[in-house]
């Protein structure tokens, strides 16, 4: 209850209300606040409910809102008894019935305004049947019903416009995108017919283009139809093996019966149907109709004020009062034949009511054996569509769950393993690319120091030194020379080291002073480049003025081409206009009277003074049409009763005709049976 209570407060201190309740506030309303909220919320849904609940009297503000209730569809809590204490609790504005209906009300106030807006047009006046009789009200009747109908569809198509997701904007905006898309593939097909025009037999080549792109389409299609005839196949297939699953199921059950246990069972089904067709059924509807009936007289029955239930409370408790002291005279007056009477009604009684219960559990399992047959040929289709096999029972699917479970043991394992050795794998891949990149880091160390030091190249130098002294030991390992020729091929390596240094050193040096002017160079190139910078900026400025300065001469130059056109067209408007001023004036004195009608001015005056004429003729028609209507309406109305009336007397004199025939026809009869 609190929980709803303060959502009930959340949404009253929202949007449109604004009340600035708070838990306190709102239960120390009374009761005619309480009201006066729930008429608020009321008017919200439906704005004709807005009004103030003190300039109305309770039983009509109550029957007002209980018609706006019912046209909402609002169910009070509890059972049909309770609905007397519902609209008394409505019209006293009780806490326990108006918090209900609020919290439903604001749950659903967007749903509850289009119910409420639609109800304004689509709940039906009943007309009288007797009014219904005369023919004009019979036609406007029809033409209400119809404009209902009318409504109903228009309302349809607008929602569903409305939940397409269709705007204008959106449709503009696609219209526009696709006419660019037009407009760039008319283009494109213009370059390329320009760009084939210089080919020779271009002609030839686009008909066989052509012709290639429609046999591809009709390729397309062809494999299109042969893809729903395989899938249709296929679903037949399938159509097939369940039809002969189901007539193998079938034989297997129609092997191991017999007749007699056919029968029997077809017996109990009958039995059991025929309890439900002519006990349980009957019973059932007996009682619906019975709440219906009492809903229905519920419904018809107007108000009830507080007078009214208390002697309703008066009758009940006579009545209970009445059926006490009738069964204190039964017991008194106890006989042992009403009570095994009585101990038989009681034993039938258990027994219909075993015998009822029994029947719904019967039916229920019924259904639900029915529904998992149906469960149980969706998984076997789906089944069939997955697999294309037949479903396993029984050991066949134990054995193969065991299978299934050791493939997933040796699966899981080697998947384990694959794991180990990608990661292992990823490591090593990992410390090689580390050590590639502290390599390649180290030599370029190495090289910038050589750089710096003036000696590049000193490490390939060496790189070599060491290949040489490697194939050196390979050559003393294989062919075991003697220490003499190593020292000197030593001496002759160490000879040429000297030379290549002493060749790279007018080099270096040369290097040197090159570097030193290139340091130079970039120094003054920077200043340059800065120079340039600020005069390109200043330039880029006077450029950007000067642009400005051009658009809005071209501006103002366009406003004053505009302003020219507009005063050369009102030029051109005034000097028309001039001219039909003269041409009237000059009609108007010309003394020739064909030339003077055709002035305008004596045009519209024939016109007024032929309204006025026909205006006068139409009040003078109206007059006399107002003053003959009643005596024309009670003539009317005397003739209607004389064409009844008449009408009357000739159903009398057929029927009398009828009568005197019949009496001809019984005096003859018996003359007849007279004479012989």
């Amino acid at each position: 209850m609190s929980d709803q209570i303060q959502f009930i407060v959340e949404k009253l201190n929202q949007e449109p209300f604004r009340k600035n309740y708070n838990l306190i506030t709102f239960d120390s309303l009374e009761s005619t606040q309480l009201l006066q909220l729930l008429n608020d919320v009321l008017g919200e849904i439906d704005p004709k409910h807005a009004v103030d609940i003190r300039e109305e009297l309770p039983e009509q503000t109550a029957k007002r809102m209980l018609s706006l209730l019912g046209i909402l569809k609002y169910k009070p809590p509890g059972s049909i008894s309770d609905l007397c204490a519902f609209r008394q609790g409505l019209v006293t504005g009780s806490k326990p019935v108006i918090h209900p209906v609020l919290h439903w009300l604001l749950q659903r106030t967007n749903e509850l305004k289009k119910r409420a807006y639609l109800a304004r047009f689509l709940v039906k006046l009943e007309v009288p049947a007797e009014f219904l009789q005369d023919d004009t009200v019979a036609d406007i009747n029809k033409q209400y019903e119809e404009l209902m109908e009318a409504f109903k569809n228009l309302h349809k198509e607008c929602e569903q416009l409305k939940t397409s997701g269709l705007s204008t904007a959106e449709i503009r905006r696609d219209i526009i995108a696709m006419e660019e898309e037009k407009d760039q593939l008319i283009k494109r097909v213009e370059r390329l017919k320009k760009r084939v025009e210089t080919v020779q037999n271009h002609q030839r080549m686009l008909e066989i283009a052509r012709q290639l792109r429609l046999e591809k389409e009709r390729e397309e299609s062809l494999a299109q139809q042969k893809q729903e005839q395989k899938n249709q196949l296929f679903h037949a297939e399938q159509r097939l093996q369940r039809a002969q699953l189901q007539l193998k199921e079938m034989h297997h059950a129609v092997v191991d019966s017999k007749p007699e246990s056919l029968m029997k069972k077809l017996e109990e089904e009958i039995n059991f149907n025929s309890y439900l067709v002519t006990e349980k059924i009957p019973r059932e509807l007996e009682t619906k109709k019975n709440s219906t009936y009492f809903l229905q007289k519920v419904v018809v029955e107007p108000a009830m004020s507080q007078s009214d239930l208390n002697v309703l409370e008066t009758k009940i408790n006579e009545v209970n009062a009445q059926i006490n002291q009738l069964i204190e005279k039964r017991m008194m007056k106890y006989e042992p034949i009403d009570s095994k009477f009585s101990m038989y009604r009681q034993q039938a009684s258990i027994i219909s009511r075993k015998k009822e219960a029994k029947a719904e559990e019967l039916q229920a399992a019924k259904e639900e054996m029915s529904s998992t047959e149906r469960q149980m040929l969706q998984k076997t289709s789906q089944a069939h569509e997955l697999e294309g096999s037949e479903v396993l029972r029984g050991d066949e699917f134990k054995h193969y769950v065991n299978k299934l479970r050791s493939k997933n043991t040796f699966y899981k394992k080697k998947r384990l393993e694959i794991a180990e050795i990608t990661a292992e794998y990823g490591i090593l891949q990992r410390t090689e690319e580390l050590l590639k990149q502290r390599h390649e880091a180290i030599q370029q160390q190495l090289q910038a120091i050589e750089d710096k030091k003036g000696i590049s190249g000193y490490s390939y130098t060496q790189e070599e030194l060491e290949r040489v002294s490697a194939v050196k030991g390979e050559m003393d390992e294989m062919k075991g020379r003697t220490l003499d020729n190593i020292s000197e091929m030593v001496k002759k390596l160490n000879a040429m080291v000297a030379e290549k240094k002493a060749s790279l050193a007018p080099v270096i040096k040369e290097l040197r002073q090159l570097r030193q002017k290139c340091q130079e160079l970039t120094q003054e190139c920077d200043e340059k480049k800065i120079q340039y910078d600020s005069c390109a900026a200043g330039l880029e400025s006077n450029r950007s003025t000067l642009e400005q300065e051009v658009k809005g001469l071209l501006e103002e130059c366009v406003q004053e081409e505009s302003n020219y056109r507009y005063i050369n067209c009102m030029k051109r408007n005034l000097e028309i206009q001039l001219q039909r001023a003269k041409e009237e004036m000059k009609a108007y004195v010309s003394p020739d009277p064909q030339e003077r009608r055709k002035a305008v001015r004596e045009q519209y005056t024939r016109i007024i003074l032929e309204q006025e004429n026909l205006g006068k003729k139409l009040r003078e028609k109206q007059k006399v049409v107002r003053e003959s209507h009643g005596p024309n309406m009670k003539q009317m109305k005397m003739w209607q009763d004389f064409e009844q009336l008449m009408e009357c007397k000739r159903e009398c004199f057929l029927k009398q005709q009828n009568q005197t025939a019949i009496g001809q026809v019984i005096q003859e009869g018996g003359k007849d049976r007279l004479v012989l």
